[in-house]
């Protein structure tokens, strides 16, 4: 079954205009983080609080496995915000971008009466701009508008139909 996209045109404007923001957003924070030869997110990850901390302190102690963590991380920032600023597999992306999203929540939960070596920008109980950011993802991953604008509408013959449409069941 073939789901036709109907947005009024503020709906459509404003949910691309959130694509392109977010996809900024990640776009910049990877090439900031590619053009700094010196950057690690190894103090980030000694540096977590919450359930998961240990999890995260541990994957520090292997010189290798952080290597791999930070080109990880590095990569899927860059190729996740040209993603969504494109309209390129968008719906992929939304789920790899809600991916990091959750994995930095998991290590630096914002929690009452945890503190950081680097303070967040301004004060949060419970909900983080990582997490605002991960409900707006959920949203474009349900509200799909790179079909409409974007090159998913030239991609829908030529990739596999998940990456593309939204389906359910």
């Amino acid at each position: 079954m073939d789901i036709q996209y109907c947005y009024t045109k503020p709906q459509l404007t404003w949910l691309v205009i959130l694509r392109v923001f977010i996809g900024w957003h990640f776009l910049y924070e990877g090439i900031v983080k590619l053009l700094n030869p010196k950057w690690t997110s190894l103090p980030y990850l000694l540096d977590s609080k919450g359930p998961a901390a240990d999890f995260f302190i541990k994957l520090t102690q292997n010189a290798g496995l952080m290597q791999v963590i930070n080109f990880v991380n590095e990569w899927s920032l860059v190729l996740i915000g040209f993603a969504l600023i494109a309209g390129c597999m968008a719906r992929l992306a939304c789920i790899g971008g809600m991916c990091l999203l959750v994995m930095y929540s998991l290590s630096h939960p914002s929690l009452v009466g945890l503190s950081y070596l680097m303070p967040f920008e301004g004060s949060y109980l419970w909900i983080d701009k990582n997490l605002v950011e991960f409900a707006a993802l959920g949203a474009l991953f349900a509200y799909p508008t790179a079909r409409v604008i974007g090159l998913d509408r030239l991609l829908i013959k030529r990739v596999p139909s998940f990456f593309i449409t939204y389906k359910l069941i």
